[in-house]
Parts: C-alpha cells; sequence; structure tokens
C-alpha cells in the first residue's frame, strides 16, 4: 500500500512516469515460406514500416511490392479507446515481434493484444470483410448462475455496440463502440467491439453479426469472452476493461506566466529537488515492505484448503440435483467409462446442452480429493480448443463431481487400437491430431498463465470432437509449476506404464520434457495404430516398440511403421517419415535431448526444418520401476 501511494505521489509530480507492457491475447497463422528468402525480408521491411508508423496513426495498412508472389500485406489497428500514442506505439512494436516467434515461417498472421492487433498475409485483405483464422478466447472466465438471463443481457448489449459500431462512418472511419447494461442489481456487464476501419459500414455489421451469432455455440454463460475475427473482434466482461471516452472539457483561458526572477528560480528547485528526492527513498523502502508482505501472503495461499480454490471459482458449482437428474441419478446407460479414480457419465441438461461428468469413487476420497482440487483449479483457469471445456463442479456431502463440455468421438484409444476403428481415421486426419496434440500442449506449457505439466498424456486422455480435432483430458495428476521451474520431485508416480519417462518413472522427477516423452509414444502409436505395451504379444520381434520404430528409421525405412489399414490410402511417406522422426526425438533417454514444445509444433508445421538424428530411445521394464529405490 505505501509502494502505491508514493508511486502515485510521484506520478503526480511528474517525476515518474509508468506504462503497463501491452497484454498479448491470441495469434493464428498458416501458410509457410522459405527461410531467408525474398518474402522473409519483405515480412521484416513490413512489420518495420508497421511498428515506426504507430507513433502517428492508429490505423495503418501498407504494401511492401515484389514482381513475383512475395508481396506482403499488412496493418495494425490499436483499440478505438486508446488516445495515448505512446500506448499505441508500444503495443504494435511487441506484436510485430512477438507474431515472429508465435508464427515463425509463416505466410499469414495476425496476432491480437488487448491494446492492438497486427495483420499481414501474401494477398490482398484491404476493405475485405475475411472470417478465416476466427477463434475465441474464454481466458479465466467463470459460469455464471443464471445463465439464460446473462446470455439475454449479453446478446442485447453486444447488438447494441455493433450498430453503433456499423454507423459510426464510412471506410476509413473508426468503427468503435462500448455498452453497459445491468445483469442483476450487483453486476454490470460491459461489451466492446470494433471493425477494422477499411470496412463499409454494411461489412462491419456482417462481421459483428457473425461473431454474435457463435457465443451461443462457444461462449454460453461464460462472464468474459473475446470472439476475434481477423475484420472485426467483440469482448464483454462483468468488470470494465476499456476507458470511458468523454467529451473534451473547453480549455481554461490561456495565463501568460510573469518573467520569473533568478530567486524565484532557485527556490522551486530548492524545494522541488528535496521533496523528490525524499519520495524516492520512500518509495524504495516501501515497495521493499510491500513485496516481502506479498510474498508472504502468496506463500499462505499457497497452503490453504480446497475452501479457498472453491471461493475463487464459486460461479462454478452446480447443483447436485441438476447433475443427477441429467444423467437420469447416474445411470448405467449414460455410462460413458471409467478412469484411475472416477468413473464418467453423460448428462444432458434441461436446455438439451450435453454434457460429460466425472464422479470419484468414494473409496478413493484422499486420493480423490487431491486431484479433483487439481482438475478444478487448472481447468477453471485454461481454455483453449485442444483442451476439454470445464462447465462445472459440484462438492455435495461425499459426492465430488466435475462437468466437463461432451466431445462426440470418444477417445483416441478407441480409434487407433480397434481394427474396426482404424480405418476411420486417415493419415491426414491422424496428422492433424498429433497437430493439434502439440499445440494443446504448447498452451499447457508456455501460452496459459500457469506452467502445467499433465503428467498422464495417453491416447485414452485424448478426446475427439465431431470433426476428430483432438482435446486433451484428464489434468488431476497435473502439477502447478511457477513461470520459472521446469521441474519437480513427487515422492508418489501418477501416471500410465508405457508413457511415463524413464526419469518419472524410475525416480519420480518429472519436467515438461516429461511430457514430451508421453507424446513422442503417442506420435509413434497414432502413425502404426499399435499400443505400446502389447508390442511383444504382436511382433515377432523380442524388442520394444519403441526401438522397433527406431531400427525402421535407422535403416531409412520409417514409413512401414505406418498402420496397414492405410496402406492402399493416400499419404505421403516423407510426412509419415518426418512424424516417425520427430516421435523418435521426444522420446529420447536424456530429457535434455529432448525437444522443446514449440519446437515440435514447428518442425511438425514446417517442413524446410532440418531434424537432427535421433539416438536409440529409452526403454525400462515393470521390474525396474518396482526395484527402484523411492518408489
Amino acid at each position: 500500500m505505501p509502494c502505491v501511494i508514493l508511486v502515485t505521489f510521484l506520478i503526480s509530480l511528474g517525476l515518474l512516469h509508468i506504462e503497463a507492457a501491452p497484454t498479448y491475447v491470441h495469434s493464428r497463422c498458416t501458410g509457410n515460406f522459405t527461410q531467408n528468402s525474398l518474402y522473409q525480408s519483405n515480412l521484416n521491411l513490413l512489420l518495420s514500416s508497421l511498428s515506426s508508423n504507430a507513433t502517428t496513426h492508429f490505423f495503418y495498412n501498407t504494401t511492401v511490392a515484389a514482381a513475383t508472389s512475395d508481396t506482403v500485406y499488412g496493418l495494425f489497428l490499436c483499440r478505438g479507446d486508446i488516445d495515448d500514442a505512446g500506448v499505441c506505439q508500444a503495443c504494435v512494436a511487441a506484436a510485430a515481434e512477438k507474431v515472429l516467434k508465435k508464427c515463425p515461417r509463416q505466410k499469414e498472421a495476425i496476432i491480437w493484444y488487448e491494446e492492438c492487433m497486427l495483420r499481414y498475409a501474401n494477398r490482398s485483405f484491404f476493405g475485405v470483410m475475411d472470417k478465416d483464422l476466427n477463434d475465441y478466447v474464454l481466458e479465466n472466465a467463470n459460469l455464471v448462475n443464471d445463465s439464460d438471463r446473462f446470455n439475454e443481457t449479453v446478446a442485447e448489449t453486444v447488438k447494441e455496440a455493433a450498430t453503433a459500431a456499423a454507423a459510426a462512418g464510412g471506410s476509413g472511419e473508426k468503427k468503435f463502440a462500448t455498452k453497459e447494461a445491468n445483469f442483476s442489481e450487483f453486476h454490470t456487464v460491459y461489451s466492446l467491439v470494433e471493425c477494422t476501419p477499411d470496412l463499409s459500414s454494411m461489412d462491419c455489421r456482417r462481421c459483428l453479426d457473425t461473431a454474435i451469432a457463435e457465443l451461443p455455440n462457444c461462449c454460453s454463460g461464460k462472464d468474459r469472452v473475446t470472439y476475434l475475427y481477423p475484420s472485426c473482434y467483440l469482448r464483454y466482461d462483468k468488470s470494465r476493461f476499456y476507458n470511458q471516452i468523454v467529451a473534451p472539457t473547453p480549455s481554461p483561458p490561456q495565463i501568460i506566466p510573469k518573467e520569473k526572477s533568478k530567486s524565484s528560480t532557485l527556490k522551486t528547485v530548492a524545494i522541488v529537488v528535496p521533496t523528490a528526492a525524499i519520495a524516492v527513498l520512500f518509495l524504495i523502502f516501501g515497495c521493499y515492505c510491500f513485496a516481502i508482505r506479498r510474498a508472504k501472503n502468496k506463500y499462505k495461499f499457497m497452503n490453504e484448503d480446497i475452501a479457498v480454490d472453491i471461493i475463487t471459482i464459486e460461479s462454478l458449482q452446480c447443483d447436485l440435483a441438476t447433475i443427477e437428474a441429467a444423467t437420469n441419478n447416474f445411470s448405467l446407460n449414460n455410462k460413458l467409462g471409467q478412469g484411475g479414480f472416477g468413473e464418467v457419465y453423460k448428462g444432458i441438461l434441461s436446455n438439451g446442452q450435453e454434457i460429460a461428468v466425472k464422479r470419484l469413487v468414494r473409496s478413493s476420497a484422499e486420493k480423490g480429493v487431491d486431484e479433483f482440487k487439481n482438475e478444478v483449479v487448472l481447468l477453471a483457469k485454461l481454455q483453449h480448443k485442444n483442451l476439454v471445456r470445464l462447465l462445472g463442479f459440484c462438492l455435495a456431502g461425499e459426492e465430488k463431481l466435475l462437468v466437463y463440455e461432451f466431445v462426440l468421438n470418444k477417445s483416441l484409444d478407441y480409434f487407433i487400437y480397434d481394427p474396426r476403428k482404424q480405418g476411420d481415421l486417415s493419415w491426414s486426419t491422424r496428422h492433424k491430431i498429433i497437430v493439434g496434440i502439440a499445440k494443446g500442449i504448447l498452451y499447457l506449457h508456455e501460452d496459459s498463465r500457469l506452467r502445467i505439466i499433465h503428467r498422464d498424456l495417453k491416447p485414452g486422455n485424448i478426446l475427439l470432437d465431431a470433426d476428430y480435432e483432438p482435446k486433451i483430458s484428464d489434468f488431476g495428476l497435473a502439477r502447478l509449476f511457477e513461470v520459472d521451474q521446469t521441474r519437480a520431485d513427487t515422492s508418489r508416480v501418477a501416471g500410465t506404464l508405457g508413457y511415463m519417462s524413464p526419469e518419472y518413472a524410475l525416480h519420480g522427477r518429472f519436467s515438461l520434457k516429461s511430457d514430451v516423452y508421453s507424446f513422442g509414444v503417442i506420435i509413434l502409436e497414432i502413425i502404426s495404430g499399435k499400443r505400446n505395451t502389447s508390442f511383444y504379444q504382436s511382433h515377432h520381434d523380442t524388442e520394444d516398440f519403441l526401438s522397433y520404430a527406431w531400427k525402421l528409421w535407422k535403416d531409412g525405412t520409417p514409413w512401414k511403421l505406418l498402420d496397414q489399414k492405410l496402406i492402399a490410402s493416400s499419404y505421403s511417406e516423407i510426412e509419415v517419415a518426418r512424424c516417425v522422426h520427430i516421435g523418435l526425438l521426444c522420446v529420447q533417454e536424456d530429457p535434455e535431448n529432448r525437444p522443446k514444445t514449440a519446437t515440435i509444433v514447428l518442425m511438425l508445421n514446417t517442413s524446410s526444418i532440418p531434424l537432427p538424428p535421433p539416438q536409440r530411445p529409452a526403454y525400462y521394464s515393470r521390474t525396474e520401476i518396482d526395484k527402484s529405490e523411492w518408489s
């Protein structure tokens, strides 16, 4: 508190200027270009031009032309309520730098910050309403209690804002509006919409209407949502997140100061300088005390019981009677399966929405509470299209329940191990699943606000939606990490044999690279359609599954690992071989030799990146685990 007061005091004196760093929201990209190509040079020139023009413009588009197909088109837009050129320029500069990291060697990309957006492509998109590369963000979103009334309030508010933004002017003029409405006596919904100024009023309204129409499908009942299109976006929240735009007040009469005498100037210096120096000393001391107290409070929070976690996500609380009615009192006919610590049931809510309910077994209360606690805390904060969404939870007596979105096509193992189902997954679909899983892991490891290690990645924990888009589930074994931590030791192994890294299975040490190992096994299983733990029984050789895959790669025939069901179908031997190669790099015995998740995504999306040769993969037996001293 003293730190805040002193900072405010210094700002009021004009002696201290603080500019918050821009807040990254999301990015999308597609297509590839060759490293050190003309397109890359033109892209660098374009990004430099956008960044330099952000000091004098709040919207700007430009083109770096080439005689060939290497022309690059780009624009930036700073949020309509931002009137500080410094904030706009800082955001565009940050976006120009980060987009190269998020979308390396991608021909088309768009990156959104809270304060601005930046976009480039190898095609002209100026003045065109574009709905490709769209997405939504539910970061830290909670489910409200009266979702029907909340949805109605949101719909009315964003529609009013869309009307106002589209009517703000013709092509080239700012198209921005904010609206707010009372949802209840104590809560207000704040909404903001904006289109790129190069759109016509009609196209702006069409773009926003398209985004609004998607809200019931993705975000029903969520209290904070951002829906992003390249040409427009909308956002709403229960807390104000934008600046209030007020009409400028008349300027006061100009006062011509009298000429100051030398003694008057000295007197001013004598007063201001000591005051500032004393304030700076108090600032340093106050910030030190504040940091110490904050660290103590943080330690206390990390050791709070489950009740504290429930308070932070109480809006996700579901009524037991509602869940019982949805699942027909947990009828066997509704049972979807059983995991390591509970059964999963399908349910249908009164509004027709399908859900999946995970019911913890009562005989494992101690284990269940820990894993339940982890899942609630983590999933309430994590939202990504390749993660299963948590819709709610219930604690009632001995019942501990998690409510998820219902994912139509069951889990990945249902398809890749069953000879009757293997043919349903073409090579292109399998490749899409591999890339999607990698993106989900990347979000857990690097892009979420918390660094998350899953610790039990396996095909049974990868669900497939109606379009066979993968969604990672079951975060009950995950551990929270501070941003600068990458490994931890545990006194208890909680995972699945065959997917656990050697250092985790044998010594209890896990890290981000433990998940990388698990993903490598999954890649090779998706390619082959074989379960790694039953490979001995089905193969005439005595070598294990990973060694068999490595031997094929070493012999120059990695595509022979491909599922026999796909041999007669369309596939690329080069693409299959590259995926086998990447999978083998992920299962290296030394964690340091395994690639980072961001590198894996890059290698999967960019075929021109050379891959280092893999060493023979790690191998350990059930006997070794049983004999390990720490277990």
